[in-house]
């Protein structure tokens, strides 16, 4: 009896092994989604909508506006809300935490014929912060990537509603240095070429991959899943890649950036493959006493390759912020 007993427990973890292998190896999509609904929920995260003129905003929300500004942060092109999960859960819980799904991206209203340009979302994020209130008090934005971009672009057109403001590797930048990555999309650009965006899912894990320092954080198998779910969206993110890069775009951040008045931040990674880390000097010099801050051993993906250093900066930054 007693030999039953302490085998049944095993026999019940191998045959959740067994499971999990079987889903992690025919079925990663099915894991990926498993893990996107569990993981906001272990770290407190609601999923919320916002609806103004029948265009609807989907975006993760924990805790509620008090004394700190809230923080709200917009992801980099072709991601969504989820980019953020790692960060928050290394945020204090009374912070006011807003991920949004930005525009077309995600669980957000995606209308055929849609502009994406840096500021035809700006216009949009600013619908959101003004039906959901959060205006009512100058908040804390962050932004990576394209979210970058559009987060500069916002505070230089809407600075009453920005305390301070965090770039993360931003896009919208005439770089000193470009990456091969940049060279090549300037290249194809002017053709209208999207062959830069992944057509299938090995193109996609490549393409990944090539944001991260340590790739070996994102295996295989989960990029696999996570791109199943992405390329039926493909046509957009053609569309999108095409207007966040066009003449109007381009250069957005950095013909904006002298307006940008209030505390900022830069934090770039310098094994960046996207964009080249050139960017953080251009920042730096053109918004007024920009902090800088450069991560070692740190890629594009920063949320991926180094969740807790960027997380403590942000966090910091926020808590300077109160004390001034």
């Amino acid at each position: 009896m007693e030999s039953i007993l302490l085998k049944t427990p095993l026999t019940f973890i191998s045959f959740l092994l067994i499971t999990f292998l079987i889903i992690y190896f025919f079925w990663p999509a099915a894991l990926v989604r498993l893990m996107r609904w569990a993981f906001p929920k272990i770290i407190g995260l609601q999923v919320r909508y916002a609806e103004h003129e029948g265009y609807r905003f989907c975006y993760y929300s924990r805790g509620k506006p008090g004394l700190q500004p809230s923080i709200l942060m917009l992801h980099g092109y072709a991601l969504d809300k989820d980019t953020w999960l790692t960060n928050v859960s290394f945020l204090p819980k009374n912070i006011h935490v807003v991920c949004l799904d930005m525009p077309g991206h995600g669980e957000t209203t995606c209308l055929p014929g849609e502009n994406y340009t840096t500021f035809d979302q700006v216009k949009r994020i600013h619908q959101f912060v003004e039906c959901t209130g959060l205006n009512r008090k100058p908040f804390h934005l962050v932004g990576i990537s394209m979210g970058g971009m559009v987060a500069g672009v916002y505070t230089a057109h809407y600075p009453s509603e920005v305390c301070c403001l965090s770039l993360l590797c931003p896009i919208g930048l005439n770089y000193p240095k470009d990456s091969d990555f940049m060279k090549s999309m300037k290249k194809k650009r002017k053709n209208h070429d999207v062959s830069l965006v992944p057509s299938n899912i090995q193109e996609g894990v490549e393409m990944f991959k090539l944001g991260l320092y340590y790739p070996r954080m994102a295996p295989k198998q989960l990029l696999k899943g996570f791109f199943v779910d992405w390329l039926p969206d493909n046509n957009f993110y053609r569309k999108c890649y095409l207007d966040i890069f066009s003449d109007e775009s381009l250069y957005s951040l950095q013909d904006n950036m002298s307006k940008i008045r209030v505390p900022t931040q830069v934090i770039w990674g310098k094994d960046d493959k996207v964009v080249d880390v050139s960017g953080a000097e251009v920042l730096a010099k053109g918004i007024h006493h920009a902090q800088v801050h450069l991560l070692e051993k740190c890629g594009h993906f920063q949320p991926l390759d180094s969740p807790k250093k960027t997380s403590q900066l942000l966090l910091d930054f926020h808590t300077s912020y109160m004390k001034n």
